[in-house]
Formats: C-alpha cells, structure tokens, sequence
C-alpha cells in the first residue's frame, strides 16, 4: 500500500453556523458546495486538500475537560505575529507550542484544538 495525499479531515461540531463564523469569518478559509447529505455541515477548499464539518447533536466535551494534547489539525499561516493579533481581536485566547516550531494553538467554538504554524524557514 502506498498512500499518495491526504484529502480531507473532518470535525464535529455542535453549531454550524458558529462554526462558519470561526473558520469563514476569523481564519478566513473558502467554503465549497457539499453533497446534500442527511446531516448537516460544511466543507472548506483547502488548495489540495478540504476541512469536512459534521453537525452531531450528541453533544461534544468542553474545551476545559479536554487534554492539553488533544487531538488537532494544522494550518500553515503566512505571517505567525499578525494571525496572533486577529485571533486576540476576535477575543479567541491563544497559547504557544512547547515545541520548537513557533506554532500556536487556538480553539474553535466547540473546542476543536485547530495549531496554527508558520512557512518553515
């Protein structure tokens, strides 16, 4: 077996419409067209790859009763200082990576950890 590229990754959440506000409106990714599924969601044009949103209505544990390690997905940002500064604007509290990759991590409204990384150098 031999895997070529990874082409979605998908999160539950709880209030799509929040959810959209997260990530159209603060990070600013691209929603596409889905098919017309029995649930819903949302997904995002991520160049080669797509973020998928899955409404569940059985509910999700907070983001304090989560781990601090938690399980996540990883965006590549141009400018590491300035996306600090609009998350702080949009009153979304950030915190930085104990590794030596100057990332730093951020929730979305249903605690989804979302890291957030600059262009290695």
């Amino acid at each position: 077996m031999k895997i070529l590229t990874l082409l979605h990754s998908a999160l539950l959440v709880t209030d799509l419409e929040s959810a959209r506000r997260f990530y159209s409106g603060v990070l600013g990714l691209k929603e596409k067209p889905r098919p017309n599924f029995d649930f819903p969601g949302a997904w995002y044009d991520l160049g080669e790859c797509e973020l998928h949103l899955m409404v569940t209505l059985e509910g999700l544990p907070p983001a304090e009763r989560r781990p601090r390690r938690d399980y996540h997905i990883s965006f590549q940002v141009e400018d590491l200082a300035a996306t600090k500064r609009a998350l702080e604007e949009a009153g979304l509290p950030t915190r930085e990576s104990s590794s030596s990759r100057g990332s730093i991590f951020v929730r979305d409204p249903d605690g989804n950890l979302i890291e957030l990384q600059p262009p290695s150098s």
